[in-house]
């Protein structure tokens, strides 16, 4: 049973800390947060979502969760960019 409560505790002092940053997060949202999701609600091509690293990898789910609520956008690794595939970004 002690287990258990530390466990409880433990889970309790880890949403603490994500509201905390959570509540960080809404102090910081300002007019560039804003206009940069206008600005892609209203691409008219597709999103060109890039990273590297840990970065690539929430590049990567953020181009997957633009496709599907409708933004066309794709996921573009910087250093196959760098070797041909920047074609594939257009205009």
């Amino acid at each position: 049973m002690a287990r258990r409560n530390s466990d409880l505790a433990e889970i309790r002092r880890v949403i603490a800390l994500e509201a905390a940053t959570l509540l960080r997060l809404r102090d910081a949202v300002d007019a560039s947060f804003a206009r940069a999701t206008a600005l892609m609600a209203s691409c008219r091509g597709k999103i060109v979502v890039t990273g590297i690293g840990k970065s690539g990898l929430i590049a990567q789910k953020i181009a997957a969760t633009l496709a599907s609520t409708g933004c066309p956008s794709f996921y573009l690794h910087p250093a196959d960019a760098l070797h041909g595939d920047l074609g594939m970004v257009m205009a």
